[in-house]
């Protein structure tokens, strides 16, 4: 009974937000003025706040030590998907966060700038779509008629409309079970929904509690291309307007870039911290985690990266699932491209994925 009260709930949640995107008007905000340079002076007693997700910037800046010697203070607050995020960006209690390729997209249906200053790229197969015990689902034609768990807001959203567009099938012929991130793999465990798609550490965690039972997913070869591996830094556009805060987030942008060329090159010490200590897999899954992700690559901030984002849109758009045009190229902050180039150049961090040996 509790369980169902729970998925009632993540359904209405998930409905209201939906209804606010096509329903309410856009709010009064004066657009950023991103043709004045990123402010370098950072005052003393300057403060960012990150909306983490699944605590993976302060265990990275942790891990890395390069929390140490910040030139700002820096506190934490985490969250599932990126409609809670907006909601923190909405309420002016959060300035900067982690998110996949949607919540972008999903700011701007709302009226939110809340601009894009920093792209991290794993490789693509960073998405699997898991399967409920005993499904007998191995092929993405299986999915008609099935019931697939559904976050609209969410990276998850445009992996579900790949997988259906990759089998030839539109939304009508699935029924979508709108929930929030945090009740996916739950939901597959206990047979409400079908299919839902997970990323890692999730689908490990998953595949750990339900391995036994039945628990499987679509081989990734004959799911086809679901995911672009892209996530994305973003901040409050009321914080980029503030000097201090602009400063500081073009601080942590560059020590970001140095925090993620600290996991390509220490890989073994970012399984500890992280995928042990933190999200409590096994080090044998940190490492097939890290080896089916690959390196973290930092993309130039670039018309190539505008155009990839676009897709996305794309994809989302032909589903029917956008009810207003996004344009990619309003979603990116430009002025810190130039920081992100010399940073990458400093660290020497890919700035593609690359294969990661034990």
């Amino acid at each position: 009974m509790r369980r169902t009260a729970k998925i009632l709930a993540a359904v209405l949640l998930s409905s209201a937000i939906a209804a606010g995107v096509t329903s309410c008007a856009l709010p009064e905000t004066t657009a950023l003025d991103t043709s004045t340079p990123l402010p370098t002076n950072i005052p003393d007693g300057t403060r960012i706040v990150v909306a983490d997700q699944q605590n993976l910037v302060q265990t990275l800046l942790r891990a890395s030590g390069l929390d140490k010697n910040l030139p700002f203070s820096i506190e934490y607050a985490n969250f599932t998907g990126g409609p809670a995020v907006l909601e923190a960006f909405r309420a002016g209690t959060a300035d900067v966060a982690p998110v996949g390729d949607v919540p972008p997209i999903h700011a701007a249906l709302t009226g939110q700038q809340v601009p894009i200053i920093l792209a991290r790229e794993v490789k693509p197969t960073n998405v699997v779509l898991a399967t409920k015990p005993h499904a007998g689902i191995t092929s993405p034609s299986d999915l008609r008629g099935k019931k697939i768990a559904y976050a609209e807001g969410t990276a998850q959203q445009v992996n579900v409309l790949r997988a259906l567009a990759n089998a030839g099938l539109a939304t009508d012929d699935v029924t979508l079970v709108r929930l929030q991130l945090s009740e996916f793999s739950e939901a597959l465990g206990a047979g409400e929904v079908d299919v839902a798609p997970l990323n890692e550490p999730r689908l490990t965690r998953y595949l750990r509690d339900y391995g036994s039972d039945g628990a499987g997913f679509i081989d990734q070869q004959r799911a086809g291309k679901i995911s672009e591996g892209l996530s994305y830094v973003y901040a409050r556009a009321e914080s980029l307007a503030e000097p201090a805060k602009a400063a500081a987030l073009r601080s942590l942008v560059t020590t970001l870039v140095k925090a993620f060329a600290w996991v390509n090159s220490h890989p073994q010490q970012w399984i500890q911290s992280y995928y042990v200590d933190d999200q409590k897999v096994s080090a044998d899954d940190g490492w097939r985690i890290l080896q089916s992700t690959g390196t973290t690559a930092i993309p130039p901030l670039d018309d190539t990266l505008i155009a990839r984002q676009q897709g996305t849109i794309d994809v989302i758009d032909k589903a029917g699932e956008l009810p207003a045009p996004v344009s990619a190229g309003d979603l990116f902050d430009r002025r810190f491209a130039d920081v992100i180039d010399r940073a990458a150049q400093s660290a020497d961090i890919t700035r593609s994925p690359e294969e990661v040996s034990r």
